[in-house]
């Protein structure tokens, strides 16, 4: 497992929180999602032999957020 912290901005509620956590956390091999609103951050532990940090980000991305 590696664990990542990424910077994402846009994020301002909790509908934020979920959709990020909802949405990654489903994703086949991330382990753990934790969204730090206040932060503008984002904790996610995942299986790197069965996805990528470009697919999370993608993930993230594609919910209308900016990962820095």
């Amino acid at each position: 497992m590696k664990d990542m912290t990424l910077n994402v901005q846009g994020m301002s509620c909790g509908h934020c929180v979920n959709s990020i956590e909802g949405n990654v956390g489903n994703l086949n091999g991330v382990d753990n999602v934790k969204v730090h609103l206040s932060e503008g951050k984002v904790d996610v532990t995942f299986d790197p032999n069965k996805v990528d940090l470009e697919k999370i980000t993608e993930e993230i991305e594609d919910q209308g957020y900016d990962v820095a």
